[in-house]
């Protein structure tokens, strides 16, 4: 009896858990968190602990545009990755909606660090998701973002793989970052939103960074032999210059694209075959 009771127990149990998680998943209603909220797609079978894309909206999106299984998610989810993507919050009076607080010198509605760890440790309680297996990407502000987490504490992600969007000024040094991370760059050299070099913005109140002086920052943490990279690619109109001579094993890339401010074609396969490239 006593049996009969413990197994119908972990049965309801069980089945509870599937409701909650069937709720929160694909186009659904978000999965909500103490610091906020995520939109989460799983792929169809997963063997064990399940790899996760962990993207950040730009401004004015949500997450939930992310997460509707098709365009640069499939390739993902195809290959048995979840698709993980946070909402972020509105800042008062703004007119572009949805952002994230990541300005060195803005008031921050959010501490976005605690809640990326903690919407990491929702996903791997809820979808078993593979803490250890995250790339961790966005796109524009999202990009920016992503950056300043690889700076604060790059060991809540795998790696690295931001789009459109870097530090702003004024930069981080040295001294601010935690640490050697591996990190994917990619940026439309005809981005004007996002210059490669920045621009003032508000007549001059807030400066966008220069993606370049950042990927000199990370070649420094990275222990990288030269300022210069040590190797190239050309394919189908991209260029990305490459550093992998680095002492901490880890590769940094940058790769440009002749569009403008925008995610180009094919980004998504580049960005797993990289992420799953073994390191020298």
């Amino acid at each position: 009896m006593r049996f009969l009771i413990a197994a119908t127990g972990l049965i309801l149990a069980s089945a509870g858990l599937a409701q909650q998680n069937e709720t929160c998943t694909g186009t659904q209603d978000p999965c909500e968190t103490p610091m906020g909220s995520y939109h989460i797609i799983l792929p169809e079978r997963a063997d064990g602990p399940v790899p996760a894309l962990f993207f950040f909206h730009g401004a004015g999106g949500s997450g939930r545009g992310m997460t509707k299984g098709g365009g640069m998610a499939r390739p993902f989810l195809d290959r048995g990755y979840a698709v993980i993507s946070p909402n972020g919050l509105k800042r008062p009076n703004s007119r572009f909606g949805p952002g994230w607080s990541f300005h060195p010198e803005r008031e921050k509605q959010r501490d976005e660090l605690a809640f990326t760890r903690e919407v990491l440790a929702d996903a791997k309680d809820r979808f078993d998701i593979d803490p250890e297996n995250v790339l961790m990407s966005g796109f524009s502000i999202g990009g920016s973002l992503a950056w300043y987490l690889a700076c604060q504490d790059p060991s809540i992600a795998k790696a690295y793989a931001p789009i459109a969007g870097a530090f702003w000024r004024p930069h981080p040094v040295v001294e601010d970052c935690a640490g050697p991370v591996r990190l994917f760059h990619t940026h439309g050299w005809k981005d004007t939103t996002v210059p490669l070099e920045g621009r003032p913005l508000g007549g001059g109140r807030i400066y966008q960074g220069d993606v370049h002086h950042g990927m000199d920052l990370l070649g420094i943490l990275n222990g990288c032999e030269n300022m210069r990279p040590d190797a190239f690619e050309m394919e189908e109109e991209r260029w990305t210059r490459i550093w992998s001579d680095c002492s901490s094993g880890h590769d940094l890339r940058l790769m440009m694209h002749p569009g403008a401010h925008g995610i180009p074609r094919g980004w998504s396969v580049k960005a797993l075959d990289w992420f799953e490239a073994p390191e020298s």
